[in-house]
């Protein structure tokens, strides 16, 4: 084909020039000119073309505007799919414009023919790692992950997590593994998102005992771990990460953190919300729910409103059902307010305490005054502990620890309540 014919070359001459000038030109310009130069030089310019569509299209943020941002991120991913199957970065180039565009998709509403562009960036993925484009045969699958997770689809959701998941090898990944073992375990498969839990424990209490991470994180995860047993039915298991768990907070409260990161609220606040799997809705098609287990700011962004707007509506319900006496209604009520407060916030590394603090609180004394159940008041001082570790007050940390462990081993095991996440 000749890209030449029927092309306006005094154009041509005017966009090489537009972008060669001292100034730099703006987003509208750059796509201007590389409309044009894409006709005449597509292997250069389609990839470039794609690139500043998607990011023009989000100077258009306001409700007036996102009809011309749907248009440009459609035209990105139109771009990007007549790039040349041979070219080295094709795949890149277009799961980046699949992103930006089934993103605004979600965002206007439109999920169903979002979920198709989902599909479409994960046979991208595929095919590029076929080609050698990239160097996972995952990649361009994250998305399809999540909206599946979203629509309940969760061993469908497993099997996509796994195509990373199952290839780490000694490189586990915290949010891999976390959303991975998380679908396996909604999907009904205790003993394998367990085997692959445990791969990141293991490597965590490694790296911890090496210094190269917090101790905090290999709480959280031996926390989580411990409810996962209990799940599975595996209770002497989970006493077993119980009990470690309280040396590990009785070695922070003497000697503190060896080892301090930043931005690790992400993980507590990500295990946090997936522990409370089983006080919420079962997702569907028709009725798409969170996909927890996955960082929050990978959510679609549909399920990133739907979860938070809910606060208000919690903050109500406790309130009337702790006043009707309705204790294990309000308690229950309580801890879906907590976990998407804790969710809300957990981007204020050092402002965390103040918002969040008197709502573990209330938790906990909402939680003693529910009659004859060890269970949960242990559960409401596990989920403060935990958020204690978060806010470095490591002595009450260990008190509410002790207390929740002394509360399961002295209850009836045929009766009591035990923590638990959703099968």
């Amino acid at each position: 084909m000749n890209h030449s014919e029927n092309v306006d070359h005094d154009a041509v001459l005017q966009a090489r020039t537009m972008l060669l000038g001292s100034d730099r030109p703006s987003l509208s310009q750059e796509v201007q000119a590389y409309r044009v130069l894409a006709r005449v030089s597509p292997a250069s310019y389609l990839p470039k073309l794609a690139t500043a569509l998607a990011s023009y299209g989000y100077e258009f943020g306001d409700r007036d505007g996102m009809e011309l941002r749907l248009s440009l991120h459609a035209e990105a991913a139109d771009a990007a799919r007549r790039i040349e199957a041979d070219e080295p970065n094709r795949t890149r180039s277009l799961c980046d414009a699949l992103d930006s565009y089934q993103r605004t998709l979600l965002t206007v509403g439109r999920r169903a023919e979002a979920f198709a562009v989902c599909e479409e960036m994960a046979e991208a993925g595929r095919l590029g790692f076929e080609r050698g484009q990239v160097a996972s045969p995952g990649y361009g699958h994250d998305r399809l992950a999540k909206m599946l997770a979203e629509e309940g689809r969760h061993g469908e959701a497993a099997e996509v997590c796994g195509r990373d998941g199952a290839r780490q090898g000694p490189e586990v990944c915290f949010w891999t593994t976390v959303e991975w073992a998380a679908e396996l375990e909604a999907a009904g498969r205790h003993d394998d998102a367990l085997t692959a839990f445990t791969g990141l424990v293991d490597r965590t209490r490694t790296e911890a005992e090496a210094e190269k991470t917090s101790l905090a994180n290999l709480v959280w995860e031996l926390d989580h771990r411990s409810r996962m047993f209990d799940t599975a039915g595996r209770r002497a298991e989970a006493g077993e990460d119980r009990q470690e768990v309280l040396r590990l907070l009785a070695r922070l409260t003497e000697a503190g953190e060896p080892r301090r990161l930043s931005g690790i609220l992400s993980w507590w606040a990500t295990l946090f919300a997936l522990s409370g799997r089983a006080a919420e809705p079962a997702a569907s098609r028709e009725a798409p729910r969170p996909p927890l287990g996955a960082d929050f700011i990978h959510w679609s962004p549909d399920m990133k409103e739907s979860y938070l707007g809910e606060i208000a509506a919690l903050e109500i319900q406790v309130a009337e059902r702790a006043g009707a006496g309705r204790l294990h209604e309000a308690v229950e009520a309580h801890h879906r307010l907590v976990r998407r407060s804790a969710v809300l916030h957990q981007q204020r590394t050092y402002r965390i305490e103040e918002p969040l603090r008197p709502l573990f609180d209330d938790g906990v004394a909402l939680a003693r005054r529910v009659p004859g159940a060890p269970g949960t008041i242990a559960r409401s001082l596990t989920d403060r502990a935990m958020f204690l570790v978060a806010a470095e007050r490591y002595g009450e940390a260990h008190a509410d620890f002790a207390e929740a462990v002394a509360l399961l081993d002295g209850a009836d095991g045929a009766t009591r309540t035990p923590i638990v996440t959703r099968t």
